[in-house]
């Protein structure tokens, strides 16, 4: 809408509001009579009387935006006076006001949230998982096409060091035969990974726009990373007809935003940014070399001098993109070859795990945890299970009370299972189980692979086969997806949570995206996470009577796909709703508890969280207090976006009404085992400046 008829929607929607801007020679005088207005009005104490009064509240105030760190003034009401008696004359955005507009609108008549579960189930047809035949029928052609370019690039390669490379009599019938076995290979597929703007549209059936072309070749000239295997190419759609890709698509294809901003990217996790000798944002003291990332008290993230520090892929909306921008995390394989030095380090980490008071979950990830060679990463766990005895043995020389948290959970992070599947192999699985034997005999209790999906296309007959190796040595599976535009789309995350529920695979965080500038495209505003908690995944609510047999499925279970699959059949859910929405919070942590206090003038949501009361962290959190973020994108701009994908906008049209939000309770499965002692209340590794 332009300035013009939006304003004549004003006068003649909400006429008493007009009325009191224009009676009102000043901001402050609007402010003053639109809080009496708001204050007397029959839905004062409904949730859009409160937003209001709230945004008037606010009005004037100056507030320290975390996540950017600049000091920003509220002036929501005042914008919106402005507008209504044209001073000055709003030639510009009018997302603010279309904003503003709904809440308005609500307070004189509620809004009824009219998307029902039969709008779910019909929403959710629309997005097939890649196990389905007419879609593995496009990706064998896909295969098949790719095979004979395959063959042309080894041709052309020279390096005589290569295991990849065919014998001289070779006919061309045989060199298609052999890349078809190696296929299945995972170092052959990183071997072949496509790293070059030109190879990609080649590898893609020269379907990438001239626009796309350009902006890749930017990104190859400022030096960004690319990295894309055949395997995951293959699952693309380049037929324009069949499947929509496009939440899969967004994972390879830069955009503006972030190819602009590259080199001068900041991380948003600023726990993540480490000093030697100083503690981090969330007041931790770590060893030198960024190999271990703390936000809890209880777990500790530990990122290896290895492959690990490499992806099967580079996401296009990694959280750690800051840390592929400074080399840390790369795709020079060679160079991330363990060291004769690593296992000294890792000796030396091993120690800050054995000595904190708190620490009982290690997240071994990256980078990616599986990119790690077996002996690489069966190296790892030894040391941990060798800390996790150590641990456990000083324990016996302590009373209760005085005693330290001893390792419960080991987890693995990798997005493996959905870039590189093949990588599940008999080695890799004959290592978990013997980890995983081991460390029950110690009393470990649980072991899990977080893993991330994106969409339910990604689950192909290999990853379902990976999924099902994994499960059988006894190992969890979580996913964790990152709620881009695409994955955003009514009823695309209720479809893969069907789908990985149906394999065996519980869901276990869906994250916003960060809301940096590089990721302007693919973030998704907050109140579209609330309204599919709310709309959506509210039709896999487990009874709590039910929670417990999940939880027992999980830890005692030797079929855990067919006992999920029949809990969800005598509760008639179509997926389990085990997953909680949130946020990544700058040295807090994850929370979807906020308000929304304000909106500036180009319609960004600014939001005051509070951190997650239902888990511990650290004290510093007692100094830093709410946390203010804004938003990256007006609410209109994602429905805009949504438009141009083919979405019926009027199917979120609820969209406006979620202002405010409460982080969802942690789900039981997902809670530490207890102790058989009380541990010490002592926290170690702390120093809060």
């Amino acid at each position: 809408l332009n300035p013009a008829r939006l304003k004549q929607i004003y006068f003649q929607d909400l006429p008493k509001i007009t009325s009191l801007a224009i009676q009102s020679e000043a901001a402050e005088g609007f402010k003053e009579e639109l809080n009496k207005y708001v204050e007397n009005h029959p839905q004062a104490g409904k949730r859009a009387g409160k937003y209001i009064l709230s945004l008037i509240e606010s009005d004037g105030q100056t507030i320290y935006e975390l996540s950017q760190e600049e000091e920003i003034q509220l002036c929501t009401i005042r914008l919106l006076w402005q507008f209504l008696t044209g001073k000055p004359d709003h030639t510009g955005n009018t997302d603010i006001f279309l904003d503003l507009y709904h809440q308005f609108r609500e307070l004189e008549s509620e809004t009824q949230i009219s998307f029902t579960r039969n709008d779910l189930r019909t929403a959710m047809k629309r997005w097939p998982c890649g196990l389905k035949p007419e879609i593995q029928e496009i990706r064998k052609a896909n295969k098949e096409r790719m095979l004979h370019l395959l063959v042309a690039k080894i041709e052309n390669r020279h390096s005589p060091s290569t295991r990849y490379k065919f014998e001289e009599e070779s006919s061309y019938e045989e060199k298609l035969s052999t890349v078809s076995t190696w296929w299945n290979e995972p170092r052959f597929q990183l071997a072949m990974a496509i790293k070059k703007p030109s190879e990609l549209n080649k590898f893609l059936n020269y379907s990438l726009s001239e626009e796309t072309m350009e902006l890749l070749a930017q990104a190859k000239k400022k030096g960004m990373p690319f990295f894309a295997t055949p395997y995951y190419l293959s699952l693309l759609n380049t037929t324009g007809q069949g499947y929509n890709d496009e939440a899969i698509r967004s994972y390879i294809l830069y955009t503006e935003e972030l190819v602009t901003t590259y080199g001068g990217i900041r991380a948003w996790e600023k726990e993540d940014t480490v000093e030697t000798g100083k503690p981090n944002a969330a007041g931790w003291l770590l060893p030198d070399g960024n190999n271990i990332h703390r936000r809890y008290p209880e777990v500790a993230i530990l990122i290896p001098d290895s492959m690990g520090r490499a992806c099967g892929g580079l996401c296009a909306s990694c959280q750690r993109m800051y840390d592929f921008q400074s080399k840390r995390l790369n795709f020079e394989f060679e160079s991330l070859k363990p060291k004769e030095s690593w296992e000294k380090k890792l000796r030396r980490l091993m120690l800050y795990f054995e000595e904190d008071t708190q620490l009982r979950d290690i997240l071994i990830t990256g980078g990616d945890a599986l990119m790690s060679q077996n002996s690489t990463l069966r190296n790892i766990l030894d040391a941990v299970y060798r800390m996790a005895i150590r641990k456990k043995k000083a324990n016996l020389n302590r009373p209760d009370g005085e005693k330290y948290a001893e390792l419960i959970r080991v987890r693995l992070g990798s997005r493996l299972l959905a870039y590189l599947p093949m990588r599940i192999n008999e080695e890799l699985i004959a290592i978990l189980k013997d980890f995983r034997q081991k460390g029950i005999a110690i009393g470990m209790k649980q072991f899990i692979i977080q893993t991330h999906f994106q969409s339910p296309l990604e689950v192909t007959p290999e990853a379902e086969r990976a999924i099902r190796l994994l499960l059988e040595a006894g190992w969890n599976i979580t996913n964790q997806l990152v709620y881009n535009v695409a994955a955003s789309r009514r009823g695309h995350t209720a479809k893969l949570r069907q789908t990985l529920n149906s394999l065996g695979v519980i869901c276990y965080y869906t994250f916003s995206v960060k809301g940096f500038n590089e990721n302007y495209t693919v973030f998704t505003p907050n109140s579209r996470s609330l309204q599919e908690q709310n709309e959506e995944k509210s039709a896999g609510i487990i009874k709590e009577s039910e929670q417990k047999r999940l939880a027992d499925i999980l830890y005692y279970s030797k079929n855990k796909q067919k006992d999920i699959q029949y809990l969800m059949r005598k509760n008639h859910l179509p997926f389990l709703a085990t997953d909680r929405n949130v946020l990544n919070l700058p040295a807090i942590g994850k929370s979807m508890t906020f308000e929304t206090i304000g909106i500036t003038a180009e319609g960004k949501r600014i939001l005051r969280f509070d951190h997650d009361h239902d888990r511990n962290h650290s004290p510093i959190i007692n100094k830093i207090g709410k946390v203010y973020i804004l938003e990256n994108k007006s609410v209109a701009a994602y429905l805009r976006q949504l438009d141009k994908m083919g979405e019926k906008v009027e199917e979120y049209a609820s969209i406006w009404n979620y202002t405010c939000g409460e982080t969802e309770p942690r789900f039981s499965l997902y809670e530490y085992p207890g102790y058989e002692f009380k541990v010490t209340d002592k926290i170690s590794n702390l120093e809060l400046v």
